[in-house]
């Protein structure tokens, strides 16, 4: 799971081209208006080898594939049976946001519990920083943006400020995070 607000669009965008088409499914909030979602959506599927797209609501989803939030929607994540489905609400505003990516993360910590790895880049604001706490205190890897390679630094600082993290790293190393974060699930789920 992965939430962005201010210089999201980009920084989402050198996370997810460095991700293989195989790579598990990828739940994302942006802040970004209605109107610029889904051509943002198709503008990332252009040049990622991962599928991207923009979530609807029901939608099954399937690894190798990214889900980004409508710009006017909440995006959730429920568990049916084994897989996992994408919900899109019209709920009110968290922490002033539609989509929120608190209301992300805490759906992903309900329904899929400890095989998470989330990731908060920047942003302003704090949206996300709770969120990330309830992950990390499932046991899930969490994963912010350092401070430097931040357009602003108020989402992953506010996460920062309440230890919400596991690992701070710099945007050109956040995709082999991800990569060794998910080959490390891979292996315990073996053993």
């Amino acid at each position: 799971a992965i939430g962005a607000s201010t210089g999201g669009t980009e920084a989402i965008k050198d996370v997810l081209i460095h991700l293989p088409a195989n790579f598990p499914a990828i739940v994302i909030t942006q802040h970004i208006p209605a109107a610029f979602s889904g051509s943002y959506a198709k503008r990332m599927d252009s040049v990622c080898a991962m599928t991207v797209h923009e979530a609807t609501h029901g939608q099954k989803i399937k690894p190798g594939n990214a889900y980004i939030a409508p710009g006017d929607d909440h995006l959730t994540v429920i568990k049916k049976g084994v897989s996992y489905f994408c919900v899109l609400d019209k709920g009110v505003p968290v922490n002033r946001h539609r989509p929120s990516v608190d209301v992300l993360f805490e759906s992903v910590a309900k329904a899929a519990g400890k095989g998470v790895t989330a990731v908060l880049l920047t942003g302003m604001g704090r949206d996300g920083a709770e969120g990330l706490l309830s992950l990390k205190k499932q046991g899930c890897h969490t994963i912010i943006q350092d401070e430097k390679s931040s357009v602003v630094w108020g989402m992953p600082g506010a996460a920062a400020g309440i230890d919400a993290h596991c690992s701070i790293q710099p945007l050109e190393k956040i995709s082999a995070a991800l990569l060794h974060a998910t080959n490390k699930n891979k292996s315990k789920n073996q053993h």
